[in-house]
């Protein structure tokens, strides 16, 4: 999930059980996106409005986990 946010290919929707959607399709991996917003690994582009869908990047923390891994 970290790599497709890093390559640019994931979307996230506002809310505060976020939604991950990668190549326009939905992650069946609710429970990792939540884990992943809420723990500051990635965020949305821009602020958001609820059930609103936008590009998602890896914070400066979402980054040194991905080149970790």
């Amino acid at each position: 999930m970290l790599r497709a946010v890093a390559a640019g290919r994931a979307e996230v929707t506002g809310g505060l059980e976020p939604d991950l959607y990668v190549d326009g399709l939905p992650c069946c991996d609710q429970m990792a996106t939540h884990d992943l917003v809420h723990a500051g690994l990635v965020r949305p582009i821009q602020p958001t409005r609820f059930g609103q869908r936008v590009g998602a990047v890896l914070t400066e923390d979402g980054r040194a986990a991905l080149a970790a891994s």
